[in-house]
């Protein structure tokens, strides 16, 4: 490759996501986006791919507006979400919510099923029979699509956009709470008449007063009922529990409840049994843990069998006979692939060394399909022998870019730090090939968020190559409290942000800059989230670095608590900032404002309600007040991400700008658009 691996390039790579599997093992499909033609919007098309490798990958759909979140019925038509406009309706001149979309299995047009005037969010179809499960969120009180619609009109008509709310908490992510909630329903897709149609659908759950806030859900194999994740709300306590709705008569049936949380239910191919991930809540003095649970779908009895793997469990998936569980888990900065044999409770690893998802075991057993990327390759598709330890895996011809076309200038190694406590700390060292004693390459340092988290593929928002390419080595460490190396690493940096994680980072940086390869006299550091809280406590705990740049970032813990989403998530690690506010005073990298002497890049988004823009506010004041040099990116319309093509563009441009100016030393070039 010759071409320069520049913003320009990174914005072009296919983006692949949502792996599906037909019933009949014989078609593959997979969401592609790319950014729209206007440029300010990614836009996802569906995708075949060719299970046995043999054809090229063909374009399944393709609208103005793009399509999502597929899934197979059992005869191999696909539903899918798509915000394209329903050609039988007059335009009205509003932009069309997600509408539900059936593609018929012998393709031809996509056919709408339901369009609910807030849009269809996630969708789960039953193995055995046409049923379609999905979420809409609806006026409480609204009966009908119809109905919810009428309610829509009479506000807008009446210039009402004002939410009254009478508990807490009252925000999730970008988007304030209300006046609609989020409800399941489920309707058989009749395909035989001459226009396919969906019958009902059947309101499964009625108004959920907030409970299916990030729902976690699958459907019986019949379509006869539904297990959900349920959220609740308690003073201090906050976990999903699981819930059964039968379908008939809107039945309700508690399977598991708190304390602590369940998500991710799949239920098995004989509808006798749910594997789902379940975890502790954690206290002041002892950290979250999760495993993997059998729960009986009649009693809600269940089983632990996961508790000897040292990792935590993520989506677990059923083999075709029901004999087996297939799940990942973080594993030492990758993701591996494990087979849990419900006989004898064997845990076999297949495969790891890289970041796997959307695992698709096939109908006849021998064979599993997964995204796999790493740090320095995106999402391709992938596909596992069911049954093989320690394998490689096979490469399938998919949308992505073909290897040769890649950005693999760079080079990429695992290397393990120690320390002060002899507890070994593991990153990721991505730098240029060139890089030698003669020619040591810059370090930035990433610290990622969480604070439970790993690095361990692929990142679109953060991404380490467009670094390389510049010429800067970019460590990717994993502190304590990540993910991948056990419990008692987790436990580690539980509540003491500012002691074990932020002196295993400085482990990391001292064992990065020994090599003769990095120059430590040119050295940045920058995070998001959890990894911006970091890196303001770094840039009040030492001067070493020549930049720092700090985005969606946590600065004052104790009004954070009061302002963010979702405070009571804090409490079960920080404590009863009401009763004793002593750990969000204590590891505040506020207190140390006067510290500071290290140039700061502040970035966040307006939109952002899991860090509020209030934190960078505070921040930023706080800086200037100080005499800190820095500069405030401002987005006014993202979120905890910076999510949008051309914003994702001057996130990059300003960040690399500014980390030439204050590490190599280059006249400040202000971004174009700026």
């Amino acid at each position: 490759m010759t071409d320069p691996f520049d913003v320009d390039h990174f914005l072009a790579l296919p983006r692949l996501s949502d792996l599906r599997l037909s019933p009949d093992g014989r078609r593959l499909v997979v969401a592609v986006a790319t950014v729209a033609p206007e440029g300010t919007r990614m836009r996802t098309s569906l995708w075949e791919v060719d299970p046995g490798g043999r054809e090229r990958p063909r374009r399944l759909t393709h609208s103005a507006r793009g399509e999502s979140a597929p899934a197979f019925l059992p005869d191999g038509s696909l539903v899918f979400t798509s915000e394209r406009a329903d050609p039988d309706r007059k335009p009205d001149g509003e932009e069309p919510s997600g509408a539900l979309w059936l593609l018929p299995a012998d393709g031809g047009e996509a056919r709408l099923l339901a369009a609910p005037q807030a849009g269809v969010d996630a969708i789960r179809a039953a193995r055995d029979r046409a049923t379609v499960v999905f979420s809409v969120q609806l006026h409480p009180g609204a009966e009908s699509f119809d109905k919810d619609a009428e309610r829509e009109k009479a506000r807008k008509d009446a210039g009402v956009t004002a939410l009254l709310y009478e508990d807490y908490p009252i925000r999730h992510w970008d988007r304030y709470l209300g006046p609609r909630d989020a409800r399941l329903f489920a309707g058989d897709v009749d395909a035989d008449g001459p226009e396919p149609a969906l019958s009902g659908p059947d309101d499964l759950t009625g108004s959920s007063g907030g409970s299916l806030v990030e729902p976690t859900f699958d459907v019986a194999p019949g379509g006869e009922w539904v297990v959900t994740t349920w959220r609740r709300w308690l003073p201090g306590s906050v976990g999903d529990d699981l819930i059964r709705f039968d379908r008939s008569g809107r039945t309700r049936m508690v399977l598991g409840k708190g304390p602590g949380t369940w998500h991710d239910p799949a239920i098995s191919p004989d509808g006798r049994t749910i594997a789902v991930v379940y975890g502790t809540d954690g206290d002041k003095d002892h950290a979250s843990t999760e495993w993997l649970r059998l729960v009986d779908a009649t009693s809600g009895k269940a089983r632990d069998v996961t508790r000897k793997l040292d990792r935590w469990p993520m989506t677990p998936v059923w083999s075709a006979d029901g004999s087996a569980v297939f799940f990942t888990a973080h594993d030492e900065g990758a993701d591996a692939v494990y087979r849990l044999d419900l006989k004898g409770e064997r845990l076999t690893m297949l495969t790891t060394g890289s970041a796997f998802s959307d695992l698709c075991p096939s109908p006849d057993g021998a064979s599993i399909f997964a995204l796999r990327s790493h740090p320095d390759r995106p999402p391709h598709v992938v596909r596992l022998d069911a049954r093989a330890a320690d394998q490689a895996p096979t490469e399938l011809p998919s949308p992505a870019r073909p290897e040769a076309e890649l950005p693999r200038r760079g080079a990429i190694e695992r290397i393990t730090a120690t320390a002060d406590d002899g507890v070994d700390v593991g990153s990721w060292l991505l730098r240029p090939r060139a890089s030698s004693a003669k020619r040591p390459a810059p370090l930035v340092v990433f610290v990622h968020g969480g604070p439970i988290g790993t690095w361990s593929g692929w990142s679109w928002r953060w991404n380490a190559n467009l670094l390389v390419e510049r010429g800067y080595a970019v460590l990717m460490p994993d502190p304590a409290i990540s993910l991948g190396y056990g419990q008692a690493f987790v436990d580690r940096g539980w509540g003491r942000w500012g002691e074990r994680p932020y002196s295993d980072v400085m482990a990391a940086v001292d064992a990065a800059v020994a090599r003769p390869d990095i120059d430590k006299r040119r050295t940045a550091l920058m995070g998001g989230s959890f990894g911006g809280y970091m890196a303001n406590w770094v840039a009040g705990h030492t001067d070493r670095f020549k930049a720092i740049v700090t985005h969606a970032s946590l600065w004052d813990l104790r009004p954070f608590h009061g302002t963010t989403d979702d405070g009571m998530w804090w409490e079960q690690e920080m404590g009863d900032p009401y009763k004793d506010p002593s750990r969000y005073h204590d590891h505040s990298p506020a207190n140390h404002i006067g510290l500071i002497r290290t140039p700061m890049l502040v970035v966040h988004g307006e939109k952002d309600a899991r860090v509020p823009v209030s934190e960078a506010l505070r921040l930023w004041t706080d800086l200037r007040r100080h005499g800190v040099a820095g500069r405030f990116l401002y987005f006014p319309d993202e979120n905890h991400w910076v999510l949008k093509p051309q914003n994702a563009r001057v996130w990059y441009e300003t960040v690399l700008a500014f980390l030439d100016e204050h590490v190599l030393g280059k006249v400040w070039v202000r971004p174009g658009l700026l």
